[in-house]
């Protein structure tokens, strides 16, 4: 039977063993392990258990919800300065600050009322408007479906001002693609330019894989999301003629709504 001073120094031994331990790994490990939890063990962890008893529909499901999650972590590899691809990780920022909404509204508005011909505010018009729907249809579905964005973005102190809450779709994918549709069926009219405009839509919806602010699957339903929008302002193209008329017709109804008040005015003095 061992004493009580004995197990104390035991007890004392196993304390400073596991304090050098500790020590002996280098900080950088412990730091990348404590500030990126996206590769953190358990930090994707959901449940993806099925049963048997279950539809085939919802096992199916599943199935596709844990192989999107197992890829989209694959692929996060800038997710955090201690990720494998980090130190490319302010070049990956930057070619997704470039789909961003912001300076593609900024600059389609300035080019709209700084436009030195009919066409090219013509054109900036309907780039406007095209932005705008984009805006507000995939506001409308992350409302609709709330999913939940990637562990990394919850925890990013920069990104929690700049990323929404909820990741499904992509507005960066589905806006890149729209607006390389717009140039390519517009503007483009050399191989060089196109394949610049396809290759940047590319790069803008892989940054968001590689940032781990999406999941693939709302990378790529942004995708056909945006494909689709074009076709949408395609078919609604607004011509500055009509839109001329349109504001003319307005400003008549305005007038002549007036002048019928005055006249009533003055009819009952």
């Amino acid at each position: 039977m061992s004493s009580p001073g004995s197990r104390r120094n035991s007890c004392r031994g196993a304390a400073a063993g596991s304090r050098a331990s500790s020590d002996s790994v280098p900080p950088g490990r412990r730091r990348a392990s404590s500030s990126c939890p996206y590769f953190s063990p358990g930090a994707q962890a959901e449940d993806f258990s099925v049963s048997l008893s279950q539809p085939m529909f919802a096992i199916t499901l599943r199935f596709l919800l844990a192989v999107d999650l197992w890829l989209s972590k694959k692929l996060g590899v800038c997710a955090c300065e201690e990720s494998p691809w980090g130190g490319i990780r302010p070049l990956v920022r930057l070619v997704e600050f470039s789909g961003h909404v912001a300076p593609w509204l900024v600059g389609a508005v300035y080019t709209l009322l700084r436009g030195e011909s009919v066409a090219e505010q013509e054109l900036m018009l309907n780039l406007t408007l095209a932005l705008i729907l984009d805006l507000l249809l995939v506001r409308a579905v992350k409302t609709l479906v709330r999913r939940r964005t990637p562990v990394q973005n919850r925890s990013d102190i920069l990104s929690a001002f700049f990323v929404e809450r909820y990741s499904f779709p992509s507005g960066h994918a589905s806006r890149a693609t729209m607006c390389a549709r717009f140039f390519l069926a517009q503007v483009a009219d050399t191989a060089s330019m196109r394949v610049l405009e396809v290759s940047w839509a590319v790069l803008v919806s892989l940054s968001r894989l590689l940032l781990a602010r999406h999941y693939v699957t709302d990378v790529g339903f942004g995708l056909a999301m945006g494909y689709c929008q074009y076709s949408v302002v395609e078919r609604l193209w607004v011509t500055w003629d009509s839109l001329q008329d349109l504001l003319f017709i307005r400003l008549r109804e305005s007038l002549d709504r007036a002048y019928e008040g005055l006249w009533m005015i003055e009819w009952k003095h």
